[in-house]
């Protein structure tokens, strides 16, 4: 007989059986349940709704079956619907009649919403361990590389010359603030919903703060409706991994085309790489390519459960059974990127004369040029309009701005003097750049010791 099925005069179909059932998925939450349930069964002791005895022998029966079930010795029951039934129906098997008084004062609408709450709690933590150690490999291969010059894109169109170092703290700068939005998450989500009941809370003197202190929570929830009801702390999880799995994307994407024979900027490790089942001379960037492909399905998770939430009335739905498979997913599917990211990086190598010869060629050196003549007192549009005319020129005679002669400079303006040569050579277009967020290696390295600071600080929080 169910739980529940003292107001039933037949069983539930078996149709219906297996679709409403959860258990499939959600036994995921099995820890997170026992041991929600056991600060709650200690609580109840320690108010006197139930005899300390009694909340005792409940304990120590939680704890029996969370050792029994990490062992692998439980199978769970498709008719027991969800882990929060499986357990207490387990738990009454083996510790008799009391296992039943387990459930006073709390509802499985308030249970649940504690065990994700608690789950994400855990995964976030575990998410941003991840992340960390993602940027500490990109802050390590951006100190190496702090005069490993580049070509700079817009429109994936060659445009200024940069070094590696500052292409790569673009995304460390990402990642922080991936950093501060998981902080942030974690910070909202950790209040408790226990006490909340089934949507009214309950008659029951709980004490609500004793068992979110116990669980590590930094407060209760202070309203029963929304306690029950809010998944606002799964879709900010899902929305902050969605942005973080883009940026990975977007990094993978430029690996994608640095690792091409069109680019030849990088070559990605054997151990990242895979070959074709046809064309033995193939080496595909297909980790790179997968974890871009998995954003998208990060992305249809977020769309899923906003979806699922949009319109409910208060309280409690059974749509809301549709939150864990998507934030399970979502979860499995950001750690297992950033997992295989980090190594990833710190094994594939930089060929620094391939994006060397690539910062020299079309004409990256061309704004420069153009602030030589503004640094002479052109104004700066009629110096774009004539370095413009400079590169037509180039570009029709197959040459670059270096190889233009004194003379030639000088028949298009008389500003042109000797030293026009080195403010448009490659390195000291780089090197010039000194600005607060620019790329001279000067200026990278301050950027790099205070992103570590910056990082140190999150880690704080």
């Amino acid at each position: 007989m169910k739980l529940w099925g003292g107001r039933f005069e037949k069983t539930t179909d078996a149709l219906v059986e297996d679709f409403h059932s959860s258990i499939r998925f959600d036994q995921r939450l099995y820890r997170q349940d026992i041991l929600g349930s056991i600060a709650h069964a200690r609580m109840l002791g320690s108010v006197g709704v139930i005899a300390e005895d009694e909340a005792s022998d409940l304990i120590a029966g939680l704890q029996a079956i969370l050792e029994d079930i990490q062992a692998g010795k439980v199978e769970f029951e498709i008719g027991a619907e969800d882990i929060h039934m499986n357990v207490e129906k387990l738990l009454t098997e083996r510790i008799g009649p009391v296992g039943k008084k387990l459930h006073t004062g709390r509802s499985r609408n308030d249970q649940v919403a504690l065990d994700l709450r608690l789950y994400l709690r855990e995964e976030i933590d575990q998410s941003k361990a991840l992340v960390v150690k993602l940027v500490q490999t990109l802050l390590d291969l951006a100190q190496k590389h702090l005069e490993t010059w580049m070509p700079g894109y817009t429109h994936l169109q060659k445009a200024q010359p940069i070094t590696l170092a500052h292409h790569l703290m673009a995304y460390i700068q990402m990642f922080l603030r991936d950093l501060g939005r998981l902080n942030d998450t974690r910070k909202r989500l950790n209040v408790s919903p226990l006490g909340s009941g089934a949507m009214a809370g309950t008659t029951f003197p709980l004490n609500r703060e004793k068992v979110a202190s116990e669980l590590g929570f930094d407060g209760v929830t202070l309203n029963s409706l929304d306690g029950v009801s809010d998944r606002d702390f799964a879709l900010e999880f899902l929305a902050s991994a969605s942005i973080l799995m883009m940026h990975l994307s977007r990094l993978c994407e430029e690996l994608v085309l640095w690792s091409s024979g069109e680019f030849q900027f990088i070559a990605m490790d054997d151990g990242y790489s895979t070959g074709s089942s046809i064309m033995p001379q193939k080496k595909n960037p297909d980790v790179a390519e997968l974890v871009r492909g998995k954003t998208g399905r990060v992305y249809g998770d977020l769309m899923a459960l906003l979806t699922v939430m949009k319109g409910l009335p208060l309280a409690y739905n059974k749509d809301m059974q549709e939150d864990k498979e998507q934030v399970f997913d979502a979860v499995d599917t950001l750690q297992k990127c950033l997992l295989v990211v980090e190594p990833m990086l710190r094994t594939m190598q930089v060929q620094r004369e391939a994006m060397a010869g690539g910062a020299k060629g079309g004409f990256t050196n061309a704004t420069d040029l153009a602030d030589y003549l503004a640094k002479k007192g052109v104004p700066f549009r009629e110096a774009h309009e004539l370095v413009g005319r400079i590169v037509l020129h180039c570009t029709k005679q197959g040459i670059g701005l270096e190889e233009l002669t004194l003379s030639e400079y000088q028949t298009i303006s008389p500003v042109f003097a000797n030293d026009l040569f080195e403010a448009i050579g490659i390195e000291h277009c780089v090197r010039a750049r000194k600005i607060i967020g620019g790329p001279s290696p000067e200026t990278v390295a301050e950027a790099i010791r205070q992103s570590q600071a910056v990082l140190l600080k999150l880690l704080e929080k």
